[in-house]
């Protein structure tokens, strides 16, 4: 590594210019997951569990997640959505995907981006329950306590814990853009208000 590099010449790429600050770096995010996916393959070994990605926001995460967990396992899909164009849960929830595969009998894990309010997670828990999987556990790469209106049931892992901030990156969008942003990063309050006036 070239000792006289910037170490923020990354921040004037274009993606990067509506970010305030980076919240949770790339390297962060990566040795967070080794250590979720260790504890995972040690709460599951001898079972084969099922992780249940939400899409769109948890595609980046299941990717690494299912790659850290030491075990045998498969993988589904949902689509789920409360926001909408705002930055806010609108506490209407919309099945957009459901899953290919049964869960019942099955070890269920839910991979979420981030439980913010807790009104699309605990419906999506009451609607799965109802599918009698032997034991359903969610994984977050963020928890947003601030902002809860509903507790959720069962969250067993946690990747970190964040102040209320308007958060992006990492599978995480305003306006389906920011997902491929390699950090997790506080959006710019200019970019989300300069939206809601013209629309």
């Amino acid at each position: 590594m070239n000792p006289n590099a910037n170490p923020n010449a990354h921040l004037d790429h274009e993606i990067y210019r509506d970010i305030a600050e980076v919240l949770i770096s790339e390297e962060q995010i990566r040795a967070r997951i080794a250590e979720l996916g260790a504890q995972i393959g040690k709460d599951y070994r001898g079972k084969l569990p099922i992780v249940v990605a939400l899409l769109k926001g948890s595609g980046i995460f299941i990717a690494d997640l299912v790659r850290a967990i030491p075990l045998h396992l498969t993988m589904d899909f949902m689509g789920i959505s409360s926001y909408g164009a705002g930055t806010k849960s609108s506490g209407v929830v919309k099945i957009t995907k459901d899953l290919e595969e049964t869960i019942e009998g099955r070890h269920v894990i839910i991979a979420e981006d981030i439980i913010d309010t807790g009104l699309t997670l605990s419906y999506l828990m009451k609607m799965l329950k109802q599918r009698n999987p032997a034991s359903i556990k969610v994984c977050t790469l963020l928890n947003k306590q601030a902002r809860r209106l509903l507790e959720v049931e069962n969250v067993g892992y946690v990747g970190f814990e964040i102040d209320d901030h308007f958060v992006v990156g990492y599978g995480l969008d305003y306006i389906q853009k920011f997902r491929n942003l390699p950090c997790i990063g506080v959006l710019k309050p200019s970019v989300y208000q300069t939206f809601q006036v013209e629309n």
